[in-house]
């Protein structure tokens, strides 16, 4: 926990250095909700479909998705989300510059969730 998962269209992948991205989107996650840095764990999918609106943007799309344990409050959740979804958007324009899609949801871990 928190188990972290960003989706990358191809022109995401290319204009968001990940390593450097994640280590900052730990920090963040740490400062934020209060859990240990060690134990953050990030995976990068592909989106290698991607369609906005009438398909005429090629612009990159990110969306994070993390997953905490219960016991967070919904603002505290917001407040990630909206710090996740700048993060994002600070690190795409420093590569990509314009236009970016990306988005953020915060979510409590199922009680089936398990871990070695």
């Amino acid at each position: 926990m928190p188990q972290i998962t960003v989706d990358c269209s191809p022109t995401a992948r290319s204009a968001l250095d990940r390593q450097k991205f994640a280590l900052a989107l730990h920090r963040l996650v740490v400062d934020t909700v209060g859990t240990r840095l060690e134990a953050c764990k990030t995976r990068f999918r592909p989106a290698d479909e991607t369609v906005v609106g009438d398909g005429g943007s090629d612009a990159p799309l990110v969306h994070v998705g993390i997953a905490l344990l219960p016991g967070r409050s919904e603002e505290v959740k917001a407040r990630l989300s909206q710090a996740v979804v700048d993060l994002v958007a600070e690190h795409l324009a420093a590569a990509a510059g314009g236009a970016s899609y990306v988005s953020a949801e915060i979510r409590d871990l199922e009680a089936s969730y398990r871990k070695r």
